[in-house]
């Protein structure tokens, strides 16, 4: 059966599109059960609402395959620097923290020099729905 993803309209953040260049951070986390999946859904609903004032943040997708208890984001920044800011955000910690031990995460990211929305989510997608395999494994939350 084919993976089925379900998409999030484009958010932006702060920082205009206008810049050439872009970090990209990609994160699939599965959860053990359908309600914690529905739970780390929400929270990411939720952190989605802050996005217009994140510091560094170009812009995101959240997205979800729901039979398969998957979810995650494409999130767009103006570097590696402010993608790490975020991570460290206490809000993000928290979410991070609450589900750990109740999925996997596995996450990659990748530099483009002309950032193309079409062209960044055809890649996140063919990492999503295994047409390209991951450059890592999956990261157990007790460990992250």
């Amino acid at each position: 059966m084919a993976t089925r993803l379900l998409r999030s309209r484009w958010q932006s953040g702060p920082v205009p599109l206008s810049l050439c260049g872009a970090h990209i951070s990609l994160t699939d986390f599965t959860a053990t059960t359908h309600p914690q999946a529905a739970a780390v859904a929400l929270a990411g609903l939720r952190l989605r609402r802050t996005w217009r004032r994140t510091p560094g943040a170009l812009g995101m997708w959240l997205w979800a395959d729901v039979l398969g208890r998957r979810s995650g984001a494409v999130s767009v920044w103006r570097d590696e620097v402010a993608l790490k800011e975020f991570v460290g955000r206490p809000d993000h910690l928290e979410i991070v923290r609450s589900h750990r031990g109740r999925g996997a995460l596995r996450a990659t990211a990748w530099r483009v020099e002309d950032f193309e929305r079409d062209a960044v989510w055809d890649r996140a997608r063919a990492l999503l729905t295994g047409t390209t395999p991951w450059p890592h494994g999956p990261v157990h939350l007790e460990d992250a």
